[in-house]
């Protein structure tokens, strides 16, 4: 996937998968492991890129009963929306 002509950094990548799976809002909010299956990745590598787009504001973090939860944050929308258009 590229943006504007440029090939679009990995964790921008994982971020439009992570919209793209609908996880965009905190009842829609996917763990560790649901993320890893569904864009079958390793759990090791979705955590070292939830980790980079935590630090950028591009997704939250909710703990629920001891279990986190992730989400793509307003922000994480408006880039990935950004990058379509």
């Amino acid at each position: 996937m590229s943006f504007r002509g440029q090939p679009l950094p990995d964790e921008y990548y994982f971020l439009c998968m992570l919209h793209n799976i609908g996880a965009t809002s905190s009842d829609k909010s996917l763990t560790l492991e649901e993320i890893s299956r569904r864009i079958a990745m390793e759990p090791g590598k979705v955590m070292e890129k939830l980790e980079r787009l935590i630090e950028e504001d591009y997704v939250d973090v909710n703990d629920c009963g001891g279990i986190k939860r992730y989400q793509v944050t307003v922000k994480g929308i408006m880039k990935v929306m950004s990058m379509y258009s």
